[in-house]
């Protein structure tokens, strides 16, 4: 297969997350090619201010080594700038005359830090706080120099003063407005956060406008507007940072603030597209990790033809990297006529929260000193959840840890959106190895290595294990006897290496039992069969046409059911199944609850000409399938119209004959409110009623019984018929191997579902994905 060329120009963390996005979605399509300016493989920026403040080491915060870029086949120039891009040609060209094509060109130029345009600024002694070589500047300067002055009270600014603290270094830092991060906190935060890191040692110059930088070859001060100067040795600049888009701007690509992009990424120019601090959505330009994480994986799916609803812009929250110091806010907390707010301050403890409202909806907050209700507000601001007035003062009071947002965060819903690390890894991990700390999740799992504004939720997640409300006794370890692989690892290996056949798999694999065993054995035939439907050899199941399959026995006898949509059948038909029974001396029929006839104990030999003479479409038997659909088909009961049912119930059996799903699906559709066919106990039901059909989700009428969960109320038979087309293929694709549906929806959520099936794009998707799959499962060959 001839693969496309992809350049990436940039080699941070908005690029590099977009490119091992596109390898685990498919790394088959690209050859990659990354060119970055600095001369390292890739690291977390963010990270900086941990090192500088002697937290981790540069060697920690590399995220992709140099082994990771060979191992993947792609190739790397570092400490080299594309400098032109010709649009018509589809070429990049570097500063060091490197001449390259593309067929896909990914702009991840990120930013550029603010410089002041002060007289001095050349002089030696004067830094930004951007890169790793900035970093080790500052380091170096601090073995040398006693003084520094960092210009900006923001963020950054106030990380990288701690940082040069931590150095041994006297630190003044100064700030144009009147309080610390007037952009991030309100006045009252802010006055308690300067008091705390003067207690640290800052010292704080507020409301100063620098007007100089002073000095002969080295910076010996910083001259203000007022007249006045502070003497330093070091001059650091943490002012902010602009979009870099000179390379596009030149390029003839349209730019406002940042490169211009659509929801999937793309800029106006076609197979370009902008991903990062470099790009524009929606008049935002983010600087934050997370969004441009989200950006890189909808970035990725596009890239790579997958299902996305394309990015939707992001919510953002600052969390303060500074020791001893908890502060976080999120969202508008400006105070005018049409918002209102609730606050906490003990001037004792140093703590105060204030949360702001707009129409009984969360829109702002800011914490200090106590942030551990950070992550429940910043899921009511996300949610855009209704908030009562009785309801209000309760995000600011401490809450039970078995109702706490950790506790009842679903286990596959990411902890750590930044490093993709869901809840339930984070308990695996801490119940294997026995983590007790942050920092060892961190270690394990990378939760909370990048932005860090996971924290309290990783802190809240460890408390709740630790509580005795938290009942899992033991991590989920290997598949089965047969391997060390988990189920989710066992899936990963089998898309990665390509593996089409359980020999492979358990040679590629290193099974210990290369015979398998009865329960990996039909796992991971399902397996093969799902990602790769053409190489699908199930061996329990014989089809060659929709009149010749059945279920092979033991006895190596085969069982068949004539296929009768909606339970009815023909008297002529009904006639011929009699005949054919009596020639191949079938004594019984069996009836069974899905109002199916079921002809058992057909020899092999006789087969072929059995289903001959049957001529009629036959249902499949297999267990792991779309079972018969049960409808109300008799007035003995009820009076109803049953015709609407029955036609719902046959277009059902159509669309999803053959189909293998994780664990076999039984369908009911009732006529009417008397739920004759017994609807809300299957894994997919339907009920007539005036104003249109009632669709249930995830019932069950085994040994225990379950009602199952309404979905939605559908206008019209078509409208079920969509939903329960996608339902059944997004269980399919996201299920494990004999999850049951009401298992797999306690796991995914009945809001998460919604949010897929509700959605007009997604659920297409779905459904002609299911068609696609149902129409190569009907040309697959298996000879008995």
């Amino acid at each position: 297969m001839h693969k496309q060329r992809l350049v990436l120009v940039g080699n941070g963390m908005a690029g590099l997350r977009c490119i091992e996005n596109i390898l685990k979605e498919d790394d088959t399509l690209y050859d990659i090619t990354i060119f970055g300016t600095e001369p390292h493989a890739n690291y977390s920026r963010i990270m900086l201010s941990s090192v500088l403040q002697g937290d981790t080491t540069f060697d920690d915060i590399t995220i992709n080594d140099w082994n990771w870029y060979k191992e993947n086949k792609i190739t790397l120039y570092t400490n080299e700038t594309v400098i032109d891009i010709n649009k018509d040609k589809k070429t990049i060209k570097t500063d060091k005359n490197h001449e390259v094509n593309y067929d896909k060109l990914i702009l991840a130029t990120g930013s550029d830090p603010i410089i002041l345009p002060l007289p001095g600024i050349d002089k030696e002694g004067v830094l930004s706080f951007r890169t790793i070589q900035d970093c080790q500047a500052m380091m170096e300067a601090s073995r040398h120099y006693q003084k520094a002055v960092v210009i900006g009270g923001g963020l950054l600014g106030l990380e990288a003063a701690r940082g040069l603290l931590n150095l041994g270094m006297k630190v003044d830092v100064v700030h144009l407005a009147d309080f610390l991060m007037n952009k991030q906190l309100d006045p009252t935060a802010a006055t308690m956060l300067q008091t705390e890191l003067e207690n640290q040692g800052m010292h704080f110059l507020l409301e100063k406008v620098s007007k100089e930088i002073v000095g002969e070859k080295r910076v010996e001060g910083l001259r203000f507007s007022d007249g006045s100067i502070v003497e330093t040795d070091l001059v650091v600049m943490a002012v902010g940072v602009k979009p870099n888009i000179k390379l596009a701007k030149e390029a003839g690509i349209d730019t406002n603030r940042g490169i211009l992009v659509n929801d999937f990424l793309e800029t106006k120019v076609e197979d370009i597209y902008a991903v990062g601090e470099c790009a524009e959505h929606n008049e935002m330009v983010y600087g934050l990790v997370k969004p441009l994480y989200e950006q890189g994986v909808v970035l990725a799916k596009y890239l790579c033809n997958k299902l996305t609803a394309g990015y939707e812009g992001s919510t953002l929250s600052t969390q303060l990297k500074i020791s001893g110091v908890d502060v976080f806010s999120v969202g508008d907390f400006t105070k005018n006529e049409e918002t209102k707010a609730i606050q906490y301050h003990d001037e004792i403890a140093s703590t105060y929260k204030k949360v702001f409202f707009k129409d009984n909806k969360v829109v702002g907050a800011v914490l200090f000193g106590d942030t551990s209700e950070a992550s429940r507000i910043l899921d009511v601001i996300v949610k855009k959840k209704f908030i009562p007035d009785d309801k209000k003062q309760v995000l600011l009071q401490p809450q039970d840890i078995s109702t706490s947002y950790a506790a009842t965060l679903p286990r596959a819903d990411y902890v750590c959106t930044c490093n993709s690390v869901s809840k339930g890894a984070i308990i695996d991990c801490v119940l294997k190895k026995n983590l007790t700390t942050v920092q060892e999740v961190k270690t394990c799992t990378k939760a909370s290595s990048s932005c860090g504004g996971c924290k309290p939720v990783v802190s809240e997640l460890l408390t709740f294990i630790q509580s005795d409300h938290f009942h899992e006794t033991s991590a989920p370890t290997n598949f089965c006897g047969c391997t060390d692989l988990s189920e989710n690892e066992m899936v990963a290996a089998i898309q990665k290496y390509k593996l089409t056949s359980t020999h492979e798999v358990m040679q590629k694999l290193e099974w210990k039992d290369l015979d398998g065993c009865e329960k990996c054995l039909p796992a991971l035939e399902y397996y093969i069969g799902m990602i790769y439907p053409e190489y699908d050899k199930h061996q329990a199941t014989l089809y060659v046409n929709e009149k010749m399959n059945a279920l092979v026995g033991e006895d190596e006898t085969y069982s068949v059911v004539p296929q009768l949509y909606g339970g009815l059948v023909e008297t002529d038909h009904l006639q011929k199944i009699v005949e054919v029974a009596r020639k191949y001396n079938i004594t019984t029929l069996s009836l069974s609850s899905d109002q199916r006839l079921h002809l058992s104990r057909i020899a092999k030999a006789d087969f072929l000409s059995f289903c001959k003479d049957l001529d009629m479409p036959l249902h499949s038997v297999s267990a792991n399938m779309v079972q018969s659909v049960k409808t109300t088909n008799s007035n003995q009961y009820c009076s109803c119209d049953k015709e609407p049912a029955i036609a719902l119930a046959s277009m059902l059996e159509r669309k999803t004959e053959f189909i293998k799903v994780p664990y076999r699906i039984r369908m009911g559709v009732s006529a009417c409110l008397h739920n004759g066919a017994g609807s809300t106990t299957k894994d997919i039901g339907a009920i007539k009623i005036n104003r249109g059909w009632e669709v249930y989700i995830g019932g069950s009428s085994g040994r225990n019984v379950r009602t199952g969960q309404l979905l939605t109320v559908a206008s019209t038979a078509e409208e079920v018929l969509q939903l329960t087309l996608g339902f059944i293929q997004y269980y399919r694709e996201s299920a494990h191997y004999l999850e049951r549906t009401w298992e797999w929806i306690n796991r995914v959520s009945m809001v998460h579902l919604r949010e897929v099936l509700f959605n007009e794009e997604l659920l297409h998707y779905l459904v002609e994905s299911l068609k696609k799959d149902s129409n190569q499962r009907m040309h697959v060959v298996v000879k008995s």
